[in-house]
């Protein structure tokens, strides 16, 4: 399972993150967000010389690709992740460039999963987050049962207010094309500072 956590910013908690080996790590470029990368911090020569099995993931709000690209020069990135209203096109543009390709999708209850279908072969997963006020990082749950309604074949990450306490649900839940976690908020000291003992646990209870 990939493990991906998200919303990272500080350059010393970054340092400790990448000790636990995850699979990705998130790096929002999204202005609004209070995890924000660079909002308070320039760090671009810590980032470009982390652990390169390490796969950076830039998250952006309907950027330009002016914006994206240079974000990817700058902080050496393996992958975008679309949060916003960008068409297939523009995810698969990316793709085709050799970059990982995520496309995330608000997901509740009335969520209409055939419109994931204009995304199949434009990106490599899909992110299923939970529905809120602010495209991502709400802390929030949703019923995990609504999953079974995508039959797609873009593989997706599992997203969405996990917190430590969820890694025997996660192991319990089955669908043949979920292949990762997404982590974020439930593992916070404060926004965008991680508890990194609490993320250490969970990464052990997942794989025990």
């Amino acid at each position: 399972m990939i493990l991906k956590v998200c919303g990272m910013k500080d350059p010393n908690n970054i340092q400790q993150l990448v000790a636990l080996a995850p699979d990705w790590m998130g790096m929002i470029f999204y202005e609004k967000s209070p995890r924000h990368v660079e909002s308070e911090l320039e760090f671009s020569a810590q980032t470009g010389s982390l652990n390169k099995d390490l796969k950076k993931i830039g998250v952006f709000v309907n950027a330009t690709s002016e914006y994206i690209n240079e974000r990817i020069e700058k902080y050496k990135l393996s992958g975008i992740q679309f949060h916003g209203k960008e068409t297939a096109a523009f995810c698969e543009s990316y793709k085709a460039k050799g970059f990982i390709s995520i496309k995330a999708f608000s997901v509740d209850e009335n969520f209409d999963f055939g419109s994931t279908q204009k995304y199949e072969g434009s990106c490599d997963y899909f992110i299923f987050d939970t529905k809120g006020k602010n495209p991502g990082g709400n802390g929030l749950t949703y019923d995990w049962n609504i999953l079974k309604k995508y039959t797609g074949f873009t593989p997706f990450l599992l997203s969405g207010g996990i917190k430590a306490s969820m890694a025997a649900s996660i192991k319990k839940f089955k669908h043949p094309q979920c292949v990762g976690i997404d982590i974020n908020s439930g593992f916070e000291i404060e926004p965008g500072l991680k508890n990194i003992e609490l993320i250490k646990k969970f990464k052990y209870d997942l794989s025990n």
